[in-house]
């Protein structure tokens, strides 16, 4: 049987092809919404503890600030640049100003809104300016420049005053303008009570439905701005610890950066590695990075960290997608059978032995969760509760109130209990 036009054939695979990266775009993202202040973390509901109380009087306020740095080109060289889609070989270094709501919210109405777990009517956060201090080439290895080291003090001044002295690098997801990675760090901030210190890794994501495979080359560019950022950060700055929080496709620059960062310099031993990094939680929230090679690259990092965090839905509807458009399973979406038998073994010592938590994101046991979420680390109440406990306390699962499963594999995973709000108020009452 003919099958018509070979021309008209091709078309219509490339419209399949186009539409099909369409769908994905569509799940990965958050479409072009605002970032509207998401659902209180459970920790912020109890009423035992003010969550503020500790973020000082500067806190008080409608507007968030928090540090940035990013490898976007610029339009023009200023003070507060607008910052392009493309790639550079420049690392450029800031501060962020976000805003909760239209400027009519004053310090009370926020903290009520922080602290209430009503989700309608949640105020928008919008970025209010970008000033930029300093700037320097990925690959030259020269001392930090005198805006550089002006940067890194103000960040030490930040961590001085912080009654947490980790400094938290976020690395945002697939589909993100600079106003949106800017605004899922500040409230991220906002919801450890103002008190950690921040630093948003804004890479050049092109935020468009259709860029997903843009953004994946483009991620892997972005490499060796992130280990050069890192490694300047642990060698100028008084962080006790850089912990790391990687959303999506930002798992493919944390994961591999940190392997690279991970590597031993000429005449290093384990133990001067260990001592050079610092690392403290890292943690992936739905990661999109090829699952052999993100373990591949945990194998070699995760000896030089305190805690590394994979949370996975296995019905992740956008890295389902994702999987079929890259030709291979996702790690927050993991299939046994793509790796190997030397991996596995791996990954299930990992599991049970080292400091390795995989948890579980099943909208069965956890209220509120869509089936198929994908954001989930900020979009619900209880799986973001656990990843500020995790990165303010650096306390192992069982101690934030999660279970432990094993599989008939041997994999060691945690779930949450059907009575973890109980537990979370448990655990705040004895602290």
């Amino acid at each position: 049987m003919m099958l018509g036009n070979g021309k008209a054939v091709a078309g219509t695979c490339k419209l399949i092809r186009v539409l099909a990266l369409a769908a994905c775009a569509l799940v990965l993202t958050g479409c072009s919404s605002p970032v509207r202040l998401m659902p209180t973390p459970l920790k912020f509901t109890t009423g035992y503890v003010d969550p503020f109380a500790r973020g000082g009087q500067n806190g008080k306020s409608s507007f968030i600030s928090l540090f940035y740095a990013t490898n976007r080109a610029v339009l023009l060289e200023s003070r507060q640049p607008v910052y392009t889609i493309f790639p550079s070989d420049t690392l450029r270094l800031g501060t962020a100003l976000v805003r909760i709501g239209d400027g009519t919210l004053d310090w009370d109405r926020i903290t009520a809104l922080s602290t209430s777990d009503v989700e309608r009517g949640r105020p928008i956060l919008s970025l209010e300016r970008l000033d930029e201090q300093a700037s320097f080439d990925i690959g030259n290895e020269t001392a930090p420049n005198a805006q550089t080291r002006a940067f890194l003090a103000d960040i030490n001044r930040a961590l001085d005053a912080s009654p947490q002295k980790d400094l938290i690098v976020y690395v945002h997801g697939f589909n993100n303008a600079v106003w949106r990675g800017t605004a899922q760090a500040a409230q991220f901030h906002h919801f450890t009570g103002r008190q950690a210190v921040v630093l948003a890794f804004l890479w050049p994501s092109a935020g468009s439905l259709l860029s997903y495979a843009t953004d994946v080359r483009v991620a892997r560019a972005s490499v060796p701005a992130f280990a050069r950022l890192v490694d300047m950060l642990l060698a100028h700055t008084d962080a006790e610890h850089i912990n790391i929080l990687a959303f999506s496709a930002g798992a493919r620059i944390a994961s591999e950066g940190l392997a690279v960062l991970s590597r031993p310099r000429q005449g290093e031993s384990p133990e001067d590695v260990r001592a050079r990094l610092r690392l403290g939680q890292v943690y992936f929230a739905a990661p999109d990075e090829d699952v052999d090679r993100f373990v591949a690259d945990l194998s070699t990092y995760i000896p030089f960290t305190s805690r590394v965090t994979l949370s996975a839905n296995m019905n992740d509807s956008a890295l389902r997608l994702a999987a079929r458009h890259q030709g291979i399973a996702r790690a927050g979406r993991p299939n046994r059978e793509v790796l190997d038998s030397e991996q596995w073994r791996f990954v299930t010592d990992a599991s049970k032995r080292q400091n390795f938590d995989i948890i579980n994101i099943d909208s069965r046991k956890i209220p509120g969760l869509h089936r198929r979420a994908h954001g989930f680390w900020y979009g619900n109440a209880w799986v973001s509760s656990d990843v500020l406990m995790q990165f303010l306390w650096h306390k192992p699962p069982q101690e934030r109130g999660l279970e432990s499963h094993v599989t008939s594999g041997g994999l060691r995973f945690w779930a949450f209990p059907p009575d973890y709000e109980a537990r979370v108020r448990t655990l705040l009452r004895e602290r």
